[in-house]
Parts: C-alpha cells; structure tokens; sequence
C-alpha cells in the first residue's frame, strides 16, 4: 500500500536554516483590500479569473508588495528556489517564519494572530492538518487556474485545500556509520541500530513523522483503519534501544547523532545530495514493507493580510515553473501527471526519483482523523520511559 502527506514538525529535518521573522509586531491587517477596478476584493475572490484575471491579481500584489509565509525551509522539498524565482517574477518580498515550524505550528499562528498584519498569508500543511484547517473554517476558497489538472481526491471541492507535492516514506542511512544499513521496517529492530533510528519531529504534531507511523503500521499488519501496529512498533523500537528521541534534521544527520532517519525520499535524497561533498555517504531506501506516501496541501489563510499575494503564490505554484521546481528538489507535483501529458515536465528531474512500486493509495478523512486521535492518546505512552 501506499500513500501521501506536510510537511512536519520539525518539519523535515529541521533544517539548518533559521530565517527569523521579520514581521512587524502587532496590529490590525492592512486597511487596502487590493480591489480591481469594478471594486472587486482579492480578500473573497475565488480565483484569479473571479478578481478580474491573472494581470490583475499580479498587480494587486505587486502594490501590497509582501507575502508572509511560515514554516517553509528553504532545503525542503527546494522551497528555497521557489522562493527566489518568486520573488524574481514578480518582485514581491517573502517573508518566512519559523522555517523549522510543524503544521499544527502554522495553525496555531492562524488562530492566535487573526486580524493582525502579521499573520501567515499561506500554508503548507501535512493532509491531515489541512482537513482540520478547513473544518475550523481557517481557510479561503481559492481554486487556481490549474485546478482541475490535480487528480480527484487530492483536493478539497471548495478549493480551500489541494494537494501540491508529495513523496514517499523512506529510510536514510550514513553508510559510513552504519556496516549495513537498513532496507525495511523490520531490518529497523535489529540489535546493531542501537540508538541510531530516528524520525523527523513528533508524529502528534509533524506530518512526516505522522506519515513514519503510518508506514511502520502498514509494514506490521495495519492499514489505513488501524495505526495501532505502528505505535506499537515504536514502542518496540524504544524498548529494545533502537530508538533516539533526537529529532532529526540536516544539523544533526551531518554530526552523526541521526544516522538512520525515516522521512519523506524527497528529504533524504536531498540530504544525499547536499552532504556529498561533507564525506556523508547518504543511502536512501523506499522500504517495501511499508511503502506509504503522502502529498502535503497548499492553502490560503481566510483572514491572510496580503490576500493578493497569497493568491498570486498559488497560481505559481500550480505553474509548470513551480511545479518543475518542486520536482528539481525530489519532490512528486500535485500536476505531474497532466504536465507530462502536456509535455512540460521536466524528465531529467523526473528520472531522478527513487524508484517506487504499484499505485499511490491515500487514507480518507475519516481515516486521517481516527489516526491522529490514536496517535495523540498514545505516541506518548510509545516512546516514554
């Protein structure tokens, strides 16, 4: 089986960056509601042919000038490059904060800062957090132009939600560190990783994390309907001493204290990539015992301050430059699919992904929600002691 799922607690690996906030303190969002010429609202348009068509949400947002994001570290899924090709287009500043954010982190900030001109304009959030955003009533109907490109049931019907990229659970290991490193979830209980397997963030809280859980319980007899075999998978690892709490991120795979780290392929690969030149051997392995993967979904803050900008970041995004970029960073695009039936895809990147086997599967609503409530009851319980 297979499926999936958004960024993280700790978000992937914690990346290094620390790209601090350069918000202003407090104070009520800005009065200018970026209107067309007919009095239309960037606030309540539903797409951008809705606000008067593209030409006129790129010049709203060129004149609110900003666009506030958070959690989105620049070596993830290569947020970094889709952040400076942005800000190149359209000459608009992106401010990120707490780039090491989880995606509860980004709700938070949601709630706690309404009406105030330094809340996140946007978010990227693991599947399961996105469905609660959109049933606390958080998020802006918003369908960008290429919306009906991304595949049914990767996306919410209102547009308050869809999916943009994902990948597959993977393992990654320092071969240099590690005699033999480690092909499945099984392969994870042998006495010899002693305090080396970690996950990327608390499952409670990190997208990834919570798609490591999901795995281990599809590789231990579970399913999308039961979580349960991979709590008590964990449990089992942290028994045995296996398991480190230490969360990991590039800083601590670099210092060897996260040999072994289960998280998104797209992730590992890219730490492969980035610690070539540290003498880091980075291997990384789609475990065929459980082969779960997860899309993470892109959404508007119903009450973002810069509603214009938080649009115009999504129709780039959806574009074939957007999504090519999240492609160059390992990452699977929401349009894959329809990009390569329309002969923009970039092969060469596409070549390069781990190979996988058989056809996504994706866990429902109903289903996401009953695991994060396990979960939430029990990963404590797990990992304690």
């Amino acid at each position: 089986m297979t499926v999936f799922l958004p960024r993280t607690a700790v978000l992937t690996g914690g990346l290094a960056v620390a790209a601090a906030l350069a918000l202003s303190a407090c104070g009520a969002a800005p009065d200018d509601k970026s209107t067309t010429a007919n009095g239309k609202s960037a606030a309540t348009a539903t797409s951008a042919a809705d606000f008067g068509g593209l030409d006129a949400l790129v010049k709203a947002a060129k004149k609110e000038g900003t666009l506030h994001a958070i959690a989105l570290p620049r070596d993830w899924a290569n947020y970094g490059a889709l952040i400076d090709g942005f800000k190149k287009k359209y000459g608009i500043k992106i401010e990120v904060e707490n780039p090491d954010g989880s995606s509860q982190d980004e709700i938070n900030a949601v709630t706690s800062r309404k009406g105030q001109d330094r809340a996140p304009d946007v978010l990227d959030l693991g599947s399961s957090f996105a469905l609660s955003a959109a049933q606390q009533g958080l998020l802006a109907p918003y369908k960008v132009t290429a919306f009906a490109d991304i595949p049914e049931g990767q996306k919410d019907a209102q547009g308050r939600w869809f999916n943009d990229y994902g990948g597959y659970i993977s393992i990654g290991c320092d071969a240099k560190k590690v005699k033999e490193c480690p092909k499945t979830f099984k392969d994870l209980l042998k006495p010899e990783y002693k305090g080396q397997v970690a996950l990327n963030g608390n499952p409670t809280k990190s997208g990834s994390a919570f798609g490591g859980v999901y795995a281990a319980s599809l590789a231990g007899g579970g399913s999308f309907d039961d979580i349960q075999p991979g709590l008590d998978f964990f449990a089992k690892l942290k028994k045995n001493g296996n398991y480190t709490p230490v969360e990991s991120t590039p800083a601590t795979v670099e210092k060897g204290e996260t040999p072994i780290s289960i998280d998104w392929d797209y992730l590992n690969a890219g730490y492969a990539d980035e610690f070539k030149s540290k003498g880091v051997d980075w291997t990384v392995t789609v475990p065929t015992d459980g082969e779960f993967s997860q899309y993470y979904s892109q959404a508007v803050n119903k009450d973002a301050p810069h509603p214009a900008a938080a649009r115009l970041w999504q129709e780039y995004l959806y574009s074939a430059e957007g999504q090519n970029l999240w492609l160059g960073g390992y990452a699977r695009p929401a349009l894959m699919t329809a990009m390569e039936t329309a002969g923009t895809l970039d092969k060469t990147a596409a070549a390069k992904l781990p190979a996988v086997s058989g056809t996504p599967k994706f866990p429902t609503e109903a289903q996401q929600a009953k695991a994060k409530t396990v979960l939430a009851q029990g990963w404590g319980k797990a990992v304690s002691g």
